[in-house]
């Protein structure tokens, strides 16, 4: 089966590797469609994403979704060709965060297609992807797999807004219009946000932000931008991962207002004026991955669809990847397998 496999920094390979087989409580998914993420151009790129260095070959990708190849013993209710997406996270189950429901931050994690433990967890850029059965979700009747590949950071970008609060009725800043901040925009406004203000660098993203609901685009650079820190937004939700972009949050929300920190920001010391924090007395939280958002995120993907700027076939895995590096022409890049087999 064909995989795309991160060797190093610039080391990406298009491998056959054998076709896996699903053990006891297990379910083999035939992959049809995977999103391109950040992390997977880091590991691409820089052969690390932050500390977590390739140390082995990494077959990368966690946002997928494909068909039910085959279920192992014990497994009930998967019928071969069944269309499902994959959750990409296998908390510990044990651990205080677990214990309490908020798996999303288990330290033990084993998240698809990442270099953070050692062997590697191998992600989903395969033909066929083996998971256990908690991870493979139904997809809801006339959600397909195309769309159903944004379920991933679509639930990434809804547990953010659930960190923001109730955002009915309320002004949203948004920093950074990629995939992450076009889909927090529709997470925003399908939570009732009366205004969704979006900056970025670039015009194509923002043209994007403006199909998923935004009500309002500003470009950098632009005299229109020089006002946005007096934009008293109510909630202001950081998805570039710039520190520019935290500033710029500290700065349009309203006082009392709430700064979500969302977008990972380089590794190193970041600097932050605290005092506009303390002295405008700012709740500011951060958002990390998902947990039990992607059930029911998958029923609300119809909005998303404009992210998907690209679908191109893996065989063209090397140029997804140049295309989904470069923001001024695309927003979310999907690899495109075939049959899976």
């Amino acid at each position: 089966m064909p995989a795309v496999v991160a060797r190093g920094a610039g080391d990406l390979r298009l491998e056959e590797l054998p076709v896996p087989a699903p053990g006891p409580g297990e379910v083999a998914v035939s992959i049809r469609y995977g999103g391109i993420c950040g992390s997977d151009l880091h590991y691409w790129r820089h052969g690390a994403v932050g500390d977590f260095r390739v140390r082995e070959p990494l077959v990368l990708g966690h946002e997928v979704s494909g068909v039910v190849r085959a279920a192992g013993p014990g497994v009930t209710g998967f019928e071969p060709g069944a269309e499902v997406a994959v959750h990409p996270a296998t908390p510990c189950g044990s651990c205080p965060q677990c214990r309490t429901d908020r798996r999303n931050i288990c330290a033990h994690t084993a998240y698809l297609g990442s270099a953070a433990h050692f062997p590697h967890v191998q992600g989903g850029f395969a033909g066929v992807l083996v998971v256990p059965e908690a991870q493979v979700l139904p997809l809801p009747t006339g959600v397909g797999l195309r769309r159903a590949a944004l379920a991933e950071p679509a639930s990434v970008a809804w547990h953010a807004v659930r960190r923001a609060g109730d955002v009915s009725g309320k002004r949203v800043l948004v920093t950074g219009a990629g995939p992450i901040g076009c889909l927090v925009v529709a997470a925003a406004r399908a939570a009732g946000a009366a205004e969704v203000v979006v900056t970025d660098v670039y015009e194509a993203p923002l043209a994007v932000a403006g199909q998923v609901g935004a009500t309002r685009t500003i470009q950098l650079g632009t005299p229109e931008y020089e006002a946005v820190a007096d934009l008293n937004a109510d909630v202001a939700i950081e998805s570039s991962g710039s520190g520019a972009g935290f500033d710029t949050c500290l700065d349009a929300v309203a006082r009392g207002g709430r700064v979500v920190g969302l977008g990972l920001l380089p590794p190193g010391g970041t600097p932050v004026v605290l005092n506009k924090i303390i002295t405008r007395e700012l709740d500011v939280v951060g958002s990390f991955r998902f947990d039990h958002e992607m059930t029911g995120v998958l029923t609300e993907l119809a909005s998303a669809e404009p992210v998907i700027t690209a679908t191109l076939p893996v065989e063209r895995f090397g140029e997804a990847f140049e295309l989904a590096a470069n923001p001024a022409r695309s927003c979310k890049v999907l690899l495109d397998f075939g049959t899976g087999e």
